[in-house]
């Protein structure tokens, strides 16, 4: 099962007593007090680890405790301390307060850990309140008591490529082609429920990251479908892939509008990134048709076909590739760096289009 929010309350352990003793041996005389201190709590800690994909393991756990300090004991022995609790996460995990939503700690890498409530100190035994006006007490301090705080655990997949695109359009055919992930795949809407994520290699020591996430419909920011609370999988992303299906029922210039509004409506930061959009399921439409669907399409978006590429596009095919960039000042954002048609069924551009996409995942690299 997929989970990526929870509320959870954590506590750190409390101290543990100090303990109330004295020295008691035969022929020794003003053995005096000997009470040990009480161990420390446990503290609270947060770790990032890459073997962990999803927060379904809290879903029983509301209230998670780190252990308690023991009690100290005679002969100025210290009790155990108690142990820590380490909370695993997996990496793109926002730690959250539940009352203020502030972020607290945002576990991006693996290994990291983060120390989140240290627990409660323990009391000092009786050996510390002995004086010449008190050579036998009796009193020793209580542990003091651990911190209890609400939290938020928000999960947000961390990828270089986001794919965006209505239900049905060849998403998980997409990332099931170039990469490891191994989505279902079904010839009806909505068969993505949960998001995905797959490595995309690119010979033999370079790959990146891709992320599908379930189709989003027109309305889908006012709950619409699946709605859109699974484009925080991809509000990390710093490049967007709008894929537009040449053989859907719905008009091309529909589908990207209806997409790019969207994706503003969750968040305009997001709306602003840099984006490619691959005109999918080439493979369904006639030979005869492709060229003017694509032609009219860049016409729609105020381009003209590229005459050349470093990537191999099929040149009986028209597409759309940016010029090389300025190194300052990157791509233009307000203009896709690629459109191209492909065909995830046939392989049709699928090489070219993943060696441009890398090219694009490099400059975000390199910033």
């Amino acid at each position: 099962m997929f989970t990526d929010s929870v509320e959870l309350t954590v506590s750190s352990g409390k101290g543990g007593q100090g303990c109330v003793a004295f020295r008691r041996e035969k022929f020794v005389l003003n053995g005096g007090p000997n009470g040990g201190d009480g161990g420390k709590g446990g503290d609270i800690w947060f770790k990032c680890d890459n073997n962990t994909h999803t927060l379904s393991h809290f879903q029983r756990k509301m209230h998670i405790k780190a252990d308690q300090g023991v009690q100290g004991e005679g002969r100025n022995m210290t009790g155990k301390s108690g142990a820590k609790k380490i909370i695993i996460v997996p990496p793109g995990t926002q730690i959250l307060d539940l009352d203020t939503g502030d972020v607290l700690f945002d576990m991006l890498t693996h290994g990291q850990e983060e120390l989140f409530i240290t627990g409660g100190k323990g009391g000092l035994g009786n050996v510390h309140f002995k004086s010449s006006t008190n050579q036998r007490p009796t009193y020793a301090q209580p542990g003091e008591k651990g911190d209890t705080r609400a939290i938020k655990l928000d999960l947000k997949l961390i990828a270089d490529i986001g794919l965006v695109g209505f239900p049905n359009v060849g998403k998980s055919t997409l990332i099931s082609t170039v990469s490891n992930a191994r989505p279902e795949i079904a010839n009806y809407e909505f068969t993505t429920l949960t998001p995905k994520l797959g490595q995309v290699n690119i010979g033999d020591f370079e790959s990146f990251i891709m992320a599908d996430i379930p189709g989003i419909i027109g309305g889908a920011h006012e709950g619409k479908g699946l709605g859109i609370k699974f484009l925080r999988h991809i509000e990390r992303t710093k490049t967007l892939l709008y894929m537009v299906d040449l053989a859907s029922y719905r008009d091309l210039k529909e589908q990207i509008e209806v997409l790019k509004d969207e994706i503003a409506s969750f968040s305009p930061k997001l709306a602003t990134s840099k984006f490619a959009i691959a005109l999918t399921r080439v493979d369904l439409i006639s030979p005869d048709e492709i060229s003017d669907l694509v032609n009219s399409f860049l016409d729609l978006l105020g381009l003209k076909a590229s005459s050349h590429s470093d990537f191999n596009f099929d040149e009986n095919i028209p597409y759309f590739i940016q010029d090389e960039a300025d190194e300052t000042l990157g791509f233009d954002r307000e203009t896709p760096y690629l459109v191209a048609a492909i065909s995830s069924a046939t392989h049709k551009n699928i090489d070219a289009l993943k060696h441009s996409l890398f090219k694009l995942v490099q400059t975000d690299r390199t910033i």
